[in-house]
């Protein structure tokens, strides 16, 4: 038999309430704070992409590469960024 508090159903039931408690207690967040939260996830995906771009154009130049470097580093800072965004969207 399994554990009744390891149960999809009792787990999200309890994620539900806890969330409606903390709705209830803190209330809608202002205009302010949502555009504040927007902008926050707008830096957290530009600036690794712009870090990676960084990185591979210093890579073909010191290397003599073109752009080599430039689109590898790019997506990758582009997927650290996504990921990081989904993180920080999906926190606790």
């Amino acid at each position: 038999m399994s554990d009744p508090e390891e149960d999809p159903l009792v787990v999200q039931t309890r994620l539900r309430r806890e969330r409606r408690a903390r709705w209830l207690r803190e209330g809608d967040m202002s205009v302010g704070r949502r555009l504040a939260q927007i902008g926050v996830l707008g830096w957290i995906f530009i600036l690794p992409t712009l870090a990676g771009l960084f990185l591979g154009r210093w890579l073909d130049a010191r290397f003599g590469t073109g752009i080599f470097w430039s689109a590898p580093c790019m997506i990758l800072g582009l997927c650290v960024g996504g990921w990081t965004a989904w993180k920080w969207m999906n926190a606790k």
